[in-house]
């Protein structure tokens, strides 16, 4: 189940997901999706759910500067913020749209991408036929999700922190979104149905670092919507969560730079 308060990304949350998030879980995937994406040799690619642009930036830097890149997510803030970081000289069309209702023209690219987004689709069924519909035939849709959170250390702890500070009404938004979506066959049963072919899965692994257990706190409790889920428990228990997650972390990966596994599912289809 995807809450709609899993889907806003609004006020600070913005620049500290970019600062923190980014960096800490995303990076090493869009540069490994973006590669995909290049080893295509598209002329226009399409990005869904782009949030505050690592894949547009990983795909700016591999694509040729004629490439058609149009970039979507659901929140303008976070478009925004993704046009501040992109870099000068290569253009990009930023569109803040729905990826379950994109306001474009049928079969006009070439690639389609989404970097952590399907598991915030309401209905990802009608997500994935969006995608094939702004594909021209043959035309693959690349796009990853995070696999179950026990095997992704950093969510797995802050979730278990939150739970012992919310003992009556634990936060579940990480374990319920970006880690509830890991179904593999579940996921190709979803892309056949909206009329993809030649489904390939595959599970990439990866190591997340950070200077302190501190600042996963932040990331985690502060820049995405789980900020939200602890402040609708008391607007201000946000510093006290934010801390037992961070002595969580400490307690089990140290009080200096920390290290914790991560891992995704890479997904490609063929339209």
């Amino acid at each position: 189940m995807v809450e709609a308060t899993d889907k806003v990304f609004a006020g600070s949350i913005p620049e500290i997901y970019d600062r923190f998030m980014v960096p800490l879980i995303f990076e090493p995937y869009a540069v490994d999706l973006a590669e995909r994406v290049a080893a295509l040799a598209p002329n226009d690619v399409l990005e869904t759910a782009a949030g505050t642009g690592v894949l547009t930036r990983a795909l700016t830097e591999r694509l040729p500067a004629a490439t058609h890149i149009v970039a979507t997510d659901l929140n303008q803030a976070m478009l925004d913020q993704a046009a501040k970081r992109q870099p000068s000289g290569r253009a990009v069309e930023w569109k803040q749209a729905d990826a379950l209702a994109l306001p474009l023209a049928d079969r006009a690219f070439d690639v389609v991408a989404c970097q952590f987004g399907a598991m915030f689709f309401p209905d990802r069924v009608q997500g994935y036929r969006e995608a094939r519909r702004m594909l021209r035939p043959g035309g693959r849709f690349l796009f990853n999700v995070w696999d179950r959170i026990e095997a992704n250390d950093f969510s797995n702890v802050v979730t278990q922190a939150l739970a012992e500070v919310f003992p009556d009404d634990p936060p579940r938004f990480m374990a319920r979104t970006p880690h509830g979506h890991h179904d593999v066959g579940r996921m190709r049963d979803e892309l056949a149905a909206a009329g993809f072919a030649d489904i390939v899965i595959e599970a990439v692994d990866a190591t997340s670092r950070a200077p302190t257990a501190h600042q996963v706190a932040v990331a985690y409790c502060q820049g995405t919507p789980l900020r939200g889920e602890i402040e609708a428990r008391g607007p201000a228990r946000l510093e006290e969560a934010t801390t037992r997650a961070a002595d969580a972390l400490t307690r089990r990966f140290g009080s200096g730079p920390v290290e914790g596994r991560i891992r995704a599912i890479v997904i490609g289809a063929k339209a």
